[in-house]
């Protein structure tokens, strides 16, 4: 087994990195891992075995809102429900049921999405999906509610409201009652070392720092996994004209705008529960439902907004060992149209200093990637895109192509196995487990 990578670092978007000094650890890309407690690719690497803790949050996630108020999912859905006024029993009829089935849910999101769905998770998802698809906040009516369940909704990375939206919604959104938004303790970098770990002691090899460009160059071998997007397949592959003529209607969705800040102390929120939360996000003036809504319809037809939604981490405070003398990492992407070539520290900024007054001055440094420069550094972030496509209905179901086994090439021996083909999106691993599994089932034919 040989694995190349064009970095100098193995583990893509798993890595860590001191950015800025010695000490203080920067996760380059994922910082917060819902799915590692519960993709069973993740899982079969037993990642707390190999001494990989996942440490939690007190709250799975939060929402700064005008006024000093936030809203607040914590990991107890009680405590949530509770300090949802009206709206609590609404969330407990949305969330419990969910929870209850979760491992049917979970199933179904990160299958193949070419095998019949389970009735269980269909008559959980059924009576719930169609609302959330039609109107951002479904049927909830506090702000708080509303917006706690759209800032979620808006990691799906597409209009709002819409079926692939409501879909990450319900899923994110009931995990953060079940196992949570875990960060791995020391930075994401973790989860990559086990997983080289585990490839060489099977015999296997990473080379760093090999940007492949054309497949024939790679020494002879059975199987071929690429983990690339369907535009760098095209690049180097020399693949059929029909099949490069489908690889050419695959559409690639808004881009990310990354800011890395070295901080000094806690982050000055107006309403302290906030800290309590390694997730928050922020969108809009006042962070209601409709204004992150309409900045995410804005941003996927290429619009550019002042306010865009943000997702801010700050893993300290699910793992206080990232803080070193004070000093701790916070990580933020602001969702932006493809391409965009703005530098986001100060759109990041300001929104944050907007429920943090004060949040500039604690600022010891800043890096800024526009999504311009995060897809110049990664081919699969093509324009930014972190989602290695958009997540539409239609290519949601069919993504790369339109086949019943969506990872197989037409090259012998050749699969795809990155976020472009499904589950898609996020740090689950299912991908390449549903590639090598289908590669696998046909060499031993």
């Amino acid at each position: 087994m040989e694995v190349f990578e064009a970095h100098e670092r193995a583990g893509g978007g798993l890595r860590s990195e001191p950015l800025f000094d010695s000490e203080v650890v920067h996760d380059i890309c994922a910082a917060v891992h819902p799915m590692a407690p519960v993709s069973p690719f993740l899982r079969t690497l037993g990642l707390e075995a190999h001494g990989v803790r996942l440490l939690h949050s007190p709250a799975a996630y939060a929402h700064p809102l005008a006024g000093g108020r936030a809203a607040v999912a914590w990991r107890d859905l009680e405590a949530t429900c509770a300090e949802l006024g009206r709206d609590g029993r609404r969330w407990r009829r949305l969330m419990l049921p969910l929870a209850r089935r979760s491992g049917d849910v979970v199933d179904l999101m990160l299958s193949t999405q070419r095998t019949p769905p389970s009735p269980r998770a269909l008559a959980v998802l059924a009576p719930r999906l169609p609302a959330h698809a039609l109107r951002a906040g479904g049927g909830l009516r506090t702000e708080a509610a509303r917006a706690l369940l759209t800032g979620v909704a808006a990691h799906g990375i597409g209009p709002i409201p819409s079926p692939a939206t409501a879909a990450v919604a319900l899923l994110l959104g009931h995990l953060a009652h079940t196992t949570g938004r875990p960060v791995p303790e020391g930075g994401s970098g973790a989860v990559a070392a086990v997983m080289t770990a585990r490839l060489e002691r099977l015999g296997g090899r990473v080379h760093t720092g090999v940007r492949v460009d054309d497949l024939r160059d790679l020494p002879a071998r059975r199987i071929t996994m690429l983990d690339v997007s369907p535009r760098e397949l095209a690049r180097i592959a020399p693949l059929p004209p029909g099949y490069r003529r489908l690889l050419a209607r695959y559409r690639y969705g808004p881009g990310a705008a990354k800011a890395d800040f070295p901080v000094d102390g806690p982050i000055p929120w107006t309403d302290r529960r906030l800290a309590a939360a390694a997730t928050v996000h922020l969108g809009g003036e006042h962070g209601t439902a409709a204004e992150i809504a309409r900045a995410e319809r804005e941003t996927a037809r290429g619009a550019r907004t002042d306010r865009p939604y943000i997702i801010l981490v700050d893993p300290a405070a699910a793992d206080p060992s990232r803080a070193v003398r004070g000093r701790r990492p916070v990580w933020a992407y602001a969702h932006v149209p493809h391409g965009d070539t703005r530098d986001p520290v100060a759109m990041i900024r300001a929104a944050v200093e907007t429920h943090a007054p004060g949040f500039g001055d604690t600022v010891l440094a800043e890096r800024g990637l526009s999504a311009a420069r995060l897809g110049a550094y990664n081919a699969n972030y093509v324009g930014g895109d972190i989602a290695c496509g958009t997540m539409s209905v239609w290519q949601t179901l069919a993504r790369p192509v339109p086949r019943w086994n969506p990872y197989r090439t037409p090259l012998p021996g050749t699969w795809l196995c990155s976020s472009a083909t499904p589950p898609g999106p996020s740090v689950h691993g299912m991908c390449g487990y549903h590639a090598a599994t289908a590669a696998l089932a046909e060499l031993g034919r």
